[in-house]
């Protein structure tokens, strides 16, 4: 079967590798789609500490299941499926107390284990043992499916940050994170949404298809002071930062309304996490300032349901289809910021 396997920073090749084989508790699925994100950019450029190369990249993952390991039960062969990328152990003291997304001991597809840049691959027990094969609505289409995961992250952080009914909410980040994060924001009752971005050509692009209430391009404006005079100088109830920017970060504080609440939903770069906290701003109006990390198997089965009830349309959001063979071309493409979401379909 093909491919394609990260080696090191700058070298990913499609090559041809024997199928896998399910061993017990595991199955073995024909991968249909696997969507790309920023984070293959990363791999791609730098490495991850996590993956061991050879590795098979590509994290989310939606296929039809052809065999079931010894020891499987309720899943057969046709059988429909979404993968979680991220694997907590369902054991620790933090799985136990339910905080799966921060499990010390997580591990992830494509990192970890071989992921879905392939025609075929091997669902891990730990993956079956977490609730973490979910199965796909009908009516969902594989690809809408594999954008399950990226949904998944952004439900997990709209919940730590509580957006709700009559919230104004500022999406910094015009990615395919913040269209999810304004459609997700609009299901979940938010009065106003509005998406800002440095990058004015990527910004329009979202815009049309997510139709925020306004769309700040930050390389042209002021965002706070845009943001102010949007809320009558009342400031946003929430404010997503969904980019890796220190800057969007500290911005966050000045724009948030009394007793609003910040999510730091993108991670920063690792040689440059510090910023500039005004404390007095976090104190005096009483901000509160959450993370995001990642999502729980019961976010995924959750993103679905969304996905399936038309609350949150994905469809719409996948601008480029491309084969495995194109998988460079997907990179690019994403690296570049000229497409809202890529996927995979081997």
């Amino acid at each position: 079967m093909k491919v394609a396997r990260f080696h090191a920073p700058g070298d990913i090749r499609l090559e041809e590798v024997p199928e896998p084989v399910a061993r017990p508790g595991e199955v073995k699925i024909r991968v249909r789609n696997c969507s790309t994100c920023g984070t293959d950019v990363k791999i791609y450029r730098f490495g991850h500490h996590h993956i061991r190369p050879p590795r098979v990249m590509g994290h989310e993952i939606a296929g039809e299941i052809v065999e079931a390991g010894e020891g499987v039960t309720g899943w057969s062969p046709g059988d429909r499926v979404q993968v979680i990328a991220a694997i907590p152990c369902g054991e620790c003291e933090e799985c136990r107390r339910g905080h799966l997304t921060v499990c010390p001991n997580q591990e992830s597809m494509g990192y970890h284990y071989d992921g879905g840049f392939a025609q075929y691959m091997v669902v891990p027990a730990k993956v079956l043992a977490v609730d973490g094969l979910n199965r796909i609505p009908d009516g969902v289409g594989f690809a809408e499916a594999s954008l399950a995961e990226p949904l998944a992250c952004v439900l997990n952080g709209q919940e730590l940050a509580r957006v709700g009914q009559g919230d104004d909410v500022v999406v910094v980040g015009s990615g395919p994170i913040g269209c999810l994060h304004v459609r997700l924001a609009r299901s979940r009752g938010a009065a106003r949404v509005f998406l800002a971005d440095l990058n004015a050509e990527r910004l329009t692009m979202a815009a049309d298809l997510v139709r925020p209430d306004a769309a700040i391009c930050s390389g042209e404006t002021d965002l706070v002071d845009e943001v102010l005079k949007l809320t009558g100088g009342r400031g946003a109830d929430v404010v997503i930062t969904a980019a890796a920017s220190g800057a969007a970060q500290q911005q966050a504080l000045q724009m948030a309304a009394r007793q609003g609440r910040i999510s730091f939903f993108g991670g920063l770069p690792k040689d440059d996490p510090i910023i500039a906290c005004d404390s007095n701003l976090v104190h005096y109006r009483e901000l509160t300032i959450v993370g995001a990390n990642g999502s729980s198997p019961a976010h995924n089965a959750r993103a679905l349901r969304l996905i399936a009830e038309g609350a949150v349309p994905v469809a719409d959001l996948i601008t480029h289809r491309l084969g495995l063979d194109e998988v460079m071309d997907a990179v690019d493409v994403v690296a570049r910021g000229a497409a809202i979401k890529v996927t995979i379909e081997p």
